[in-house]
């Protein structure tokens, strides 16, 4: 089990290497995180949704996404409570508070989980939430400390270098932590050196000695990790990449599923810059996405409070094209309701108005895999839809897509306002390069999926190369 001195420090990258570095070795290998705090899900194929990271793990080690690999996923609705998901569908809507007392009635959901992966596989690598050093939420832990005690796995620690001060955030975690907990690690790597690791050399040493845990290695910073999917919303920033055709994207308080954008980025033809808050949205910007949001209402009013409203109408207005996928997709019609409180309290919101339609949440959440066609294009897609909600409306006779044999999404009059809830569909290269086309950009033709594998391949190397994983893989039991 990997356990962090923080949140972000590294872990779920570390976990996606040494998933594919054992892999490599011939083994049989499934990822894990008991707990996970996100609203970047991913769809699994026994429909329900766990958190990204474990997706991209979960590819590492030549597996499709299942439930198992992450039991109880909470997605942040407010700064107070969160949904909860166990076993890859929603429980509940809870505070903190309300959580910490639900939490220890989730720990057999847990274990069950990860009973039935260490039945089926030869390896299972875990990864820890935030820190095992916040001994306040011991009681009770399903994450971290809590897990490695009911199922007798032994723990690393990871520090992040990059962060300073990781001599006392290795130290301090031990001087913290109760001695049957501390006693439950194995031993500590170091995470995001950069420059030469041979002048941390006395560092490593002192955490060493003042421990009495083995040291793993240090792993230098990888230059490459930006191409994986991000599962924190932290690791976003709010800057520019890239030349030729602009997108600006919004950044949500509460933005879900941004690795929508990844494929984008990576596209030579284009400019991705991330709106953050306090900012304008760029006038030459030729495309605005309004991406996902896990609170559609709480992020509409986030979105007039930096006043993008009044941009988009100004981006309209210069001839510029809009696009919003699920709740961005919500948030571009007349009213969002919701009379059943289903994302924070009863009522409605009136919408941006620039599509012609209406949603109401309530029902089931929709989970599935999706195939279809983009009908603009004629090209084929490949997506995933994660939500709750139905939108209906006289711009729906212009679907964006066909799912189904159902219409998808909708489209204003003049072609430039564009919604749908398809998620992923630019993962799809075929497709992606058909939807870029209709801007006069030339799609570079590479496969995403690829450049994936490949970055992951690149990032077991690079571990192989730093930390001793010989004797990580050796702690296992």
């Amino acid at each position: 089990m990997i356990q962090g001195t923080g949140s972000n420090v590294g872990k779920s990258m570390l976990v996606a290497g040494l998933c594919r570095a054992a892999v490599k070795r011939g083994l049989s290998v499934a990822p894990f995180k008991p707990q996970n705090m996100s609203n970047n899900a991913a769809v699994t194929e026994d429909g329900g949704e766990i958190g990204r990271a474990q997706a991209l793990q979960a590819r590492a080690c030549g597996l499709r996404p299942h439930t198992d690999m992450n039991p109880v996923l909470l997605k942040p609705e407010t700064d107070m409570g969160a949904q909860v998901v166990v076993h890859g569908k929603r429980l509940t809507t809870a505070k903190a508070r309300e959580y910490a007392m639900l939490k220890p009635t989730l720990m057999g959901a847990v274990v069950e989980s990860f009973d039935r992966l260490r039945a089926a596989h030869d390896l299972v690598i875990v990864e820890g939430a935030g820190s095992p050093a916040e001994v306040n939420l011991r009681q009770g832990d399903i994450a971290n400390m809590g897990f490695a005690e009911a199922t007798g796995v032994p723990v690393i620690l990871c520090g992040d270098v990059d962060r300073g001060g990781v001599i006392a955030q290795i130290v301090g975690t031990q001087a913290v932590l109760p001695k049957a907990d501390a006693d439950r690690i194995a031993g500590f790597l170091i995470n995001k050196f950069r420059g030469d690791p041979t002048l941390f050399d006395d560092g490593y040493r002192m955490i060493e000695d003042h421990t009495g845990w083995r040291g793993y290695g240090v792993a230098p910073w990888f230059a490459d990790a930006w191409k994986l999917p991000a599962e924190d919303a932290a690791d976003l920033g709010s800057g520019s990449r890239g030349d030729g055709f602009h997108i600006a994207c919004l950044r949500l308080s509460r933005i879900a599923n941004f690795d929508d954008l990844d494929p984008l980025a990576q596209e030579p033809g284009v400019r991705l810059s991330m709106v953050g808050a306090g900012q304008v949205i760029p006038a030459d910007a030729d495309l605005v996405i309004i991406p996902g949001s896990k609170s559609t209402r709480g992020d509409l009013a986030f979105l007039r409070a930096q006043g993008w409203d009044v941009d988009l109408v100004a981006h309209v207005r210069r001839g510029g094209h809009v696009l919003g996928i699920c709740g961005g997709y919500q948030m571009l019609g007349r009213v969002v309701a919701d009379p059943d409180g289903i994302e924070g309290p009863e009522g409605e919101a009136e919408g941006l108005g620039l599509l012609d339609v209406r949603t109401v949440m309530g029902g089931d959440k929709h989970l599935t895999e999706v195939q279809g066609t983009h009908l603009p294009s004629g090209a084929p897609l490949a997506g995933y839809e994660i939500h709750i909600g139905q939108t209906d409306g006289p711009d729906r006779a212009r679907p964006f897509a066909m799912v189904d044999n159902q219409p998808e999404g909708a489209t204003s009059a003049d072609g430039r306002i564009t919604g749908s809830y398809l998620h992923g569909m630019f993962t799809d290269d075929g497709f992606r390069k058909a939807w870029l086309e209709q801007f006069g950009i030339a799609a570079s033709g590479a496969s995403y999926d690829a450049g994936v594998d490949d970055t992951l391949d690149a990032l077991a190397t690079h571990l192989e190369t730093h930390l001793d994983v010989d004797g990580l893989l050796a702690t296992a039991r």
